[in-house]
């Protein structure tokens, strides 16, 4: 996070001026219904490529541009977009899983409160499978959105410098992380109290967010995948 810091402060103007762009596009898309957000699930690694190669050069000491952003739409744009499908499909399956099984446990609440023809055993009865069933909702989410995310972290990285196909990419990704899983679980500690932060004015401090992160996210696929 000092690395990625480091990175923004040393070429600021640049940095504000993609994470504009990229949050546009982004705000631009999910605007169309459903078609949107599924193009900006495929965007996703491939704009994430070039906030890395705006990491990467200035981390070279050469000076990043803003076209830089754009360097993942004409290299290595075919197995990025796999990457945004494969992340696509696997959301989908997430949340139908975990849809299931909430519509489940409200459908069996409902049924027990009809059963128990509103006597108040009934109904508690009902209204615990209801509260249950989202409970267990909300908890498989952060247990199978974990998995991906860990799966997705250095993926773009992987393809992009590596030149590496998107499911290899995948699975050294989720590697790392679980090799350093102590490390990644404090990081995200961090991540999610400066992301809080971040939101409070207005979402505006976003725009320092993304580009740290990206540095950080940069520097540390460096220090486990290059070793420099």
């Amino acid at each position: 996070l000092r690395q990625g810091w480091a990175l923004f402060v040393a070429n600021p103007g640049v940095w504000l001026a993609c994470t504009v762009l990229v949050v546009v596009i982004y705000m631009g898309l999910h605007i169309v219904p459903l078609i949107g957000q599924v193009a900006a699930n495929l965007l996703m690694p491939v704009l994430g490529a070039g906030l890395l190669y705006l990491a990467k050069r200035q981390a070279a000491g050469e000076t990043p541009e803003i076209p830089d952003l754009f360097v993942g739409f004409k290299e290595r744009a075919g197995s990025l977009v796999v990457l945004g499908v494969i992340y696509s499909v696997a959301l989908v399956v997430v949340f139908l899983v975990v849809a299931l099984i909430v519509t489940g446990g409200v459908a069996g609440g409902v049924a027990g409160i009809a059963m128990g023809g509103g006597k108040p055993a009934g109904v508690g009865l009902g209204l615990g499978m209801m509260l249950g069933s989202m409970l267990l909702g909300s908890l498989l989410i952060g247990v199978l959105l974990a998995p991906l995310a860990m799966a997705m972290w250095f993926a773009p990285a992987l393809v992009f410098c590596n030149a590496m196909e998107p499911v290899p990419a995948m699975k050294a990704s989720f590697a790392a992380c679980v090799a350093n899983w102590l490390v990644f679980l404090v990081y995200g500690v961090i991540l999610l109290v400066l992301g809080f932060f971040a939101a409070l004015p207005v979402g505006l401090g976003f725009l320092v967010f993304i580009p740290v992160v990206s540095g950080a996210l940069y520097a540390s696929y460096r220090d486990i995948f290059v070793g420099a």
